[in-house]
Order: structure tokens, then C-alpha cells, then sequence
């Protein structure tokens, strides 16, 4: 079994930056590809960045391209989201997600979920 932690969520204004963070424990060596989600009010989960493994092949959703970077620490078995320009329409429950599966693409593929943070832009 894998458990995820986030944290770093919270209110910020558009134009502003946060980053998120994802601790994982346990069969940490069992993950292959990690991610974030997010799923705003009324909508869909959507995938917002995924990794995989040794940090290699990071991949971005059109919608936060060159303002969001996903990054990690294998050291610390930590997972980052850092998010900057963010806009209103970033205004959701961000997930971190793993994976044990290096091609994971969609949510159903990622095995193992931390509780979610909330993360609130004003315009």
C-alpha cells in the first residue's frame, strides 16, 4: 500500500503562485508514475500534470502549459505542484495520485489517492 499527503493549499489571487506538495510512504518503490488532478465544483476530475518515475517524461494539461510545473524529490518521497500565474479558473480540489503503472494516463489508472487540497483563486 501506497498513502499520499498533500499539502499547500489555500487562497490565493490570480496572478499569484502556490505550490502544492504530495508525501508519500509506504511501498514507495512499487510507483512508477505519479500526478496531479483536480476537480473544480460541478466538473469532471481532469488531470493537471503527470510524471513518471525517476522524474522522467512530464506531461501537462493545455490548460496550465508553461504556468504549472510538476517536480519531485526522491529523497523525501515528495511530489510538487508549483503553480504560478494561476487564474480563477484554477479554483478546485487539487489530488495527488500514484500509480504503479509507468504509461498510467487516466484517473482509473492511478491506483492510490491522497484526501485532496483545496485550492481557491480570486480574481
Amino acid at each position: 500500500q501506497v498513502q499520499l499527503v498533500e499539502l499547500g493549499g489555500g487562497m490565493v489571487q490570480a496572478g499569484g503562485s502556490l505550490r502544492l506538495s504530495c508525501a508519500a510512504s509506504g511501498r514507495t518503490s512499487s510507483i512508477y508514475s505519479m500526478a496531479w488532478f483536480r476537480q473544480a465544483p460541478g466538473k469532471e476530475r481532469e488531470i493537471v500534470a503527470r510524471i513518471q518515475r525517476f522524474l522522467i517524461n512530464p506531461f501537462y494539461a493545455d490548460s496550465v502549459k508553461g504556468r504549472f510545473t510538476i517536480s519531485g524529490d526522491n529523497a523525501k518521497n515528495t511530489l510538487y505542484l508549483q503553480m504560478n500565474n494561476v487564474r480563477p479558473e484554477d479554483t478546485a480540489d487539487y489530488y495527488c495520485a500514484a500509480s504503479k503503472t509507468a504509461t498510467a494516463r487516466t484517473s482509473t489508472q492511478y491506483e492510490y489517492w491522497g484526501q485532496g487540497t483545496q485550492v481557491t483563486v480570486s480574481s
